[in-house]
């Protein structure tokens, strides 16, 4: 497993940032591509960052060509602005991407979902999650990974104030050997996942990794 391509969307984010800082150092890549709305604050002689229209995919879909694609882009609804615009960014782009990812020949691909993601979910953040999850799954990728992380412990300059707050209590009932299947996960040690399941040669094509999973890999 050398020479290989990886495609990323979501870099600008807290695990997309960590994930190419990994990848990038990773020996098992030669090339690592970049789609994003902004440009990356990192530079490297293998990395290749495009600035992208995603409500153009037409334009830049020729471009989507590796051996595996990483898709951790995700908005929260006041970033968004509204549900519409969460749903384009947290649904459409990312299921698109994909898509053309599967019909221009890339064999896997790892995604980043979210815990209790459910197509059925009443909650409007957990169903869209849960809708791409279903809808992926479908596409003709030779394997497929899904992680549902919990609460993310991201960089300093990336976490939000009531991830703090949802943090400090978790690690509070932690301590008490409670909620112990909330764990927060280090963005870090996800991408550090996130790379290790495309190592595994007997992977199946089709994997969910729930956050105690995650951990376990």
């Amino acid at each position: 497993m050398s020479g290989l391509t990886a495609l990323v969307i979501g870099a600008t984010g807290a695990t997309g940032t960590e994930l190419v800082n990994q990848l990038i150092k990773d020996n098992q890549y030669t090339s690592v591509v970049v789609f994003s709305r902004r440009p990356l604050l990192v530079s490297h002689s293998i990395l290749t960052s495009h600035i992208v229209d995603f409500d153009n995919p037409q334009a830049w879909a020729h471009l989507v060509k590796g051996d595996v694609l990483f898709s951790a882009l995700a908005t929260t609804l006041k970033q968004a602005g509204s549900q519409k615009e969460q749903y384009k960014i947290d649904y459409t782009y990312q299921y698109q991407t994909a898509a053309t990812a599967a019909a221009n020949g890339v064999a896997k691909y790892v995604l980043v979902s979210a815990m209790g993601a459910n197509a059925k979910s009443w909650l409007f953040y957990t169903r869209i999650k849960g809708e791409l999850d279903n809808a992926v799954a479908a596409l003709p990728f030779k394997q497929i990974h899904i992680f549902r992380p919990g609460f993310l412990l991201r960089q300093p300059d990336k976490i939000r104030p009531m991830e703090k707050l949802g943090i400090a209590i978790i690690h509070f009932f932690n301590k008490l050997s409670l909620f112990k299947s909330q764990k927060p996960l280090p963005v870090d040690v996800l991408a550090q996942k996130m790379r290790f399941v495309l190592s595994n040669q007997v992977a199946q094509q089709f994997q969910v990794y729930s956050l105690d999973s995650i951990f376990d890999l």
